[in-house]
């Protein structure tokens, strides 16, 4: 009997996919059908997503699968966190859909803390404090363009725009949407009353929807385009709430870091933490799968790298990167990588060698010095934080899972065991399309639930350890 099959659309800040999974004797089978490329437009000073042109891309990877004869039965899609449109009467775009490494945030955390103090605020939404959170962002429109809210009658996280694009249904997600530091952790919907003190106009905010939740069909004129029909469905539209959803591993056991353009690294917990001391540490409870919290940090991840990559003009690839790192494994430098320095720079290069002059350290000169600062410096960050986790938590964890894209940097990985002093397992390297998969395959009664999902994981991809040595598992 033919397998039933679902479609992954997960969008990254740097590239998209497009995953078909089944279950074949019990194990998880992926089929990568198309991928393309995604980047910040620079226009007129401004740093902007082209959402037509990633929308044209997720209608001609459906379309591929009708010509491949591979027909998904549901689908969802999943992208990074804060970024958002406003829509008005006509459920038109109003004004510019910014990336959240636009600059327009600048002072806007001081705008809303002279409404509310950062402390309240923590203690109220327990997220994270970055200034590209969607709660900033809305200060700049109000302070900048207050005419666009005015005009607003409905705010989209972006997977939602785009799965409204593709239905005609408007539904907010719930593990995305606590990204924007505006949702409740002890309601789990929208704080209102927190936006009626901000002067956002709540009327446009919809009602939060867990992951498994139908948002409809493919309009008409979508399934004309691509050749068939099917439900689409929320999944934890977070890309780092899917990614921690495949973490092979059960219940309890290990930390994560979810490894891409960003470094998440954390555990999860059955509540918010909304202490001053984790304020003051910088973590942050994002809502999670079946409403566990994901209690993490926010780590720049390999954005270094890739930025490093792009300025070389892509000639080496990412496993000569880490090659070259290691025979430069004895230099000296290391920088903060959570500096703000290395959010945007013009240049990450200029910026690693500036920021090691500027501490007295010695200036890295060769690609593969300047790799090497990298890699030393994210795994340095990750042996730091994995202390202020256990500490904040009363936690010892054994082990740590890397799942995602940075599965794959094994240079990295050694180095984050040494500097953690953890076993690190390492896979799947496409967590959050297993995730995106395992939400749909769990609403259609493939699992029984999100423990089964992962044991399930765990027996049907690669798993390598890294400790003394490594090794598959």
């Amino acid at each position: 009997m033919e397998q039933n099959c679902y479609l992954a659309v997960d969008i990254g800040a740097s590239s998209g996919r497009h995953i078909l999974g089944h279950l074949e004797e019990g194990r998880m089978v992926l089929e990568e059908i198309y991928r393309f490329e995604n980047r910040m437009d620079s226009r007129d000073g401004k740093l902007l997503w082209d959402t037509g042109r990633l929308f044209e891309e997720i209608v001609k990877g459906m379309g591929l699968c009708r010509r491949m004869g591979k027909l998904p039965v549901t689908m969802s899609i999943d992208t990074w966190a804060v970024d958002y449109v406003l829509l008005d009467q006509k459920d038109q775009v109003l004004g510019d859909t910014y990336g959240y490494r636009d600059s327009r945030t600048l002072g806007m955390d001081g705008a809303v803390y002279r409404i509310l103090p950062e402390e309240e605020l923590y203690g109220r939404t327990g997220i994270q404090k970055q200034m590209f959170n969607t709660i900033y962002q809305l200060m700049a429109v109000k302070n900048q363009t207050p005419k666009l809210l005015e005009k607003a009658k409905t705010f989209l996280m972006l997977p939602d725009y785009f799965q409204f694009l593709l239905t005609g249904n408007k539904v907010s997600e719930y593990t995305n949407a606590t990204s924007t530091q505006l949702v409740s952790p002890v309601h789990k919907q929208w704080d209102r009353e927190l936006m009626g003190m901000l002067g956002y106009p709540e009327t446009m905010f919809l009602p939060l929807q867990m992951p498994g939740t139908l948002v409809g069909n493919l309009r008409p004129e979508i399934r004309e385009k691509v050749g068939f029909d099917c439900q689409v469905v929320l999944c934890a539209s977070h890309d780092t709430a899917s990614a921690v959803m495949a973490m092979p591993a059960v219940e309890g056991e290990g930390c994560y870091i979810s490894s891409g353009t960003w470094s998440l690294m954390g555990t999860e917990l059955p509540e918010a933490v909304c202490t001053e001391k984790s304020r003051r540490e910088n973590f942050t409870s994002e809502g999670g799968y079946d409403f566990r919290f994901r209690y993490l940090k926010n780590i720049m991840g390999l954005w270094m790298i890739q930025s490093l990559r792009h300025e070389e003009k892509d000639r080496y690839s990412f496993a000569r990167l880490c090659r070259m790192a290691e025979e430069c494994k004895d230099f000296p430098s290391r920088v903060d990588v959570n500096d703000a320095v290395f959010l945007a720079p013009p240049s990450m290069t200029e910026a690693i060698r500036e920021y090691c002059q500027r501490t007295g350290q010695k200036v890295p000169a060769a690609v593969g010095e300047i790799a090497a600062v990298i890699y030393q410096s994210l795994a340095r960050s990750y042996g730091e934080t994995v202390k202020e986790l256990e500490e904040i938590t009363g936690r010892q964890f054994d082990r740590i899972h890397v799942i995602g894209g940075g599965a794959n940097a094994a240079y990295l990985n050694q180095l984050t065991a040494s500097a953690t002093g953890k076993t690190v397992y390492a896979g799947p390297g496409e967590a959050t399309a297993v995730g995106n998969l395992m939400a749909q395959m769990i609403r259609n009664g493939e699992f029984a639930g999100l423990e089964a999902a992962r044991k399930c994981v765990f027996e049907s991809f690669g798993i390598v350890r890294y400790g003394n040595g490594s090794e598959s598992t």
